[in-house]
């Protein structure tokens, strides 16, 4: 059959007179429609006009034609029914199998879907069941959970309160010897500032007498001793404050964990009596996506034992630190007072030497003046010789230039122009080698009135130096703090 047209308008092919094949496969039918309204293959025992499916509504589930497919191949054209050309409906035929077939199927959907919605049903009820006692154990789980987590709190709330009272003892102990230290502290500076102006006193020295000798290293040593004291005093001091501020830290912890205890206690406390029936429940939706939580019991637990083990290690570090400072006090009290009279021993030995050492320095200054008398003789006599080798100078150069001016081949490089060209270079190098030995002279008398000033100098800084030794530094060294007023007890 040869099917021609457009689906748009049907229109029917009649067969051939003498037929001498069958009809076409339906595969070649088929694409002769593509991209065009749905085919729906139909065997091909029956010969039907092609029908638009504007008609009609095909079912859900389409019956399978293959094997009527497959039986129709055998049939010779003679079996097979004839075209109906005269019809003017459009209308579908299937076989007896076909009808059959599609109630069965019905029926088989029917009596699954039934049997889905029971078991459906049956699977439901024993869910809704199964929910609610989950649901309940969940609950009673929680309300358990919660219960046990009051107790915790209350007992970790107690361990707070125990352990904040002892550490507020420690505290209020440990600001009672920083004070005493203040005051120890406070007593050390007469003396350094006594020692500095000593130090400050002797800087005014001159020249040679700013020696670092055994009164300058005394007194260093004693600011040393002084300031290490006070740098030991004032580690300690930071100390106590850092330990203070540590024992306050360490308190604002367990306050604020004591706090957050005690809210944690009234919220879950309050979770722990909640029912079904009780008011103020309500939906919150999402609240268990939202994972607020920074801790596990575990943490949880460590991070409060945490705090009570930090607190009372503080309180270990604290009576140490009590005890140490007591004993520095002791320590730097004895320490400076055996400095100070060091420094007052090296002071007098001190004073010897400088008397010493300002006879010597009058007997090298006037050695010195007779040097210099001599040396200035010296430089004088090198000059007039200078002077003497200027004329022998001029002659030679004179003779020189005068026989520039021969004629012609009288330019002659005889003996006589080699002798004066020799003469000019010796003269020259006998007034460098004067000049050179001025100029060491003069250099040498440098030196010396450098040293004639640096020992005048020197002497009136000797008078200096004992001034300052004798009458500034001694005279302040007379008092001293007592040891109980080193100690801070006053």
């Amino acid at each position: 059959m040869e099917l021609v047209g457009s689906p748009l308008t049907a229109t029917y092919a009649h067969p051939r007179s003498t037929p001498t094949k069958f009809l076409p496969a339906i595969s070649t039918m088929a694409s002769s429609y593509k991209n065009r309204s749905p085919y729906y293959p139909l065997p091909q025992s029956f010969s039907l006009p092609w029908m638009p499916s504007a008609y009609y509504k095909a079912a859900a589930i389409n019956p399978t034609l293959a094997p009527f497919s497959k039986s129709s191949q055998g049939l010779t054209p003679s079996k097979m029914l004839p075209f109906v050309s005269n019809r003017t409906n459009l209308f579908t035929w299937y076989t007896p199998d076909d009808w059959y077939r599609s109630n069965l199927t019905n029926y088989k959907e029917s009596e699954a879907s039934r049997h889905n919605a029971e078991r459906l049903r049956v699977d439901t009820s024993r869910m809704i069941q199964d929910k609610y006692q989950q649901t309940k154990k969940t609950q009673l789980e929680s309300t358990k959970n919660l219960g046990q987590r009051v107790n915790d709190i209350e007992f970790w709330r107690s361990e707070l309160c125990r352990e904040l009272d002892e550490m507020m003892g420690e505290t209020n102990a440990l600001t009672d010897m920083k004070k005493r230290l203040e005051r120890a502290l406070a007593e050390t500076e007469a003396p350094l500032q006594v020692a500095q102006e000593c130090l400050l006193h002797r800087e005014k020295r001159m020249g040679i007498d700013l020696v670092h000798d055994n009164v300058e290293k005394q007194l260093f040593t004693e600011v040393d001793v002084i300031r290490s004291c006070q740098e030991r005093m004032q580690q300690c001091l930071d100390k106590a404050k850092a330990q203070l501020a540590s024992n306050r830290v360490a308190q604002h912890e367990l306050e604020r964990d004591l706090v957050n205890k005690q809210a944690a206690h009234r919220i879950d406390d309050k979770c722990h009596h909640l029912r079904n029936t009780s008011d103020g429940i309500s939906y919150y939706r999402g609240v268990e996506r939202v994972d607020a939580t920074i801790s596990v019991p575990e943490s949880w637990a460590k991070f409060t034992d945490d705090n009570i083990l930090c607190s009372q290690s503080e309180r270990a570090a604290s009576a140490k630190l009590r005890d140490n400072i007591e004993n520095l006090l002791v320590a730097t009290a004895n320490e400076m007072w055996r400095q100070f009279n060091g420094v007052n021993v090296a002071f007098t030995n001190r004073i010897a030497e400088t008397a010493d050492a300002k006879s010597k320095i009058q007997t090298h200054l006037a050695k010195t003046l007779q040097e210099i008398f001599q040396i200035e003789m010296n430089i004088e006599a090198i000059r007039k010789a200078i002077r003497d080798k200027g004329p022998p100078l001029k002659v030679a150069q004179t003779r020189l230039d005068e026989r520039t001016r021969r004629p012609n081949v009288e330019l002659c490089r005889d003996t006589a122009q080699l002798r004066l060209v020799n003469e000019v270079h010796e003269i020259d190098e006998m007034i460098q080698s004067l000049q050179q030995r001025l100029r060491d002279a003069e250099d040498t008398l440098q030196m010396l009135v450098r040293a004639k000033s640096v020992l005048e100098h020197d002497l009136a800084v000797k008078a200096n130096s004992l001034f300052i030794d004798q009458e500034k530094c001694m005279g302040m060294r007379k008092t001293f703090p007592s040891t109980v007023r080193l100690v801070g007890y006053v």
